[in-house]
């Protein structure tokens, strides 16, 4: 398996470059779009499980739209081959201490590359 081929990786750090974008001006279409649309889709997020599409979705739709905006202090693209890569990302929310981590599985899909399985935690203080 090739790890990180040069062409790939820059489709996914696009890709992921476009989700964050979406994420911190909550572009909910986007974001939509970014997720696989499957019941097998899951997000681990700091207050909430949601397993299928559907739910993450419909979680998307009703979070509040302040304070998302974030600064990224490390970001961890990795591929494996051509189709599947994972992001892992270490941030802090402005006005906030704590340091959180997000990490996505990516996958290519006929429409394009989207996240599989996301997880988004907080470390403490």
């Amino acid at each position: 398996m090739e790890i990180n081929l040069p062409d790939v990786l820059a489709e996914v750090q696009a890709v992921f470059d476009r989700y964050e974008q979406a994420l911190v001006t909550n572009d909910v279409a986007v974001l939509d779009e970014l997720f696989w649309n499957s019941p097998h889709t899951l997000r681990y997020g700091v207050g909430e499980n949601l397993y299928g599409y559907e739910a993450i979705a419909a979680f998307r739709a009703a979070r509040p739209a302040q304070g998302l905006a974030r600064e990224l202090l490390r970001t961890v693209i990795t591929t494996y081959g051509r189709d599947v890569a994972t992001a892992n990302v270490e941030f802090r929310r402005e006005g906030s201490t704590r340091t959180g981590r997000q990490s996505q599985t990516w996958l290519r899909t006929p429409a394009g590359w989207r996240v599989v399985a996301a997880h988004v935690s907080l470390m403490p203080a």
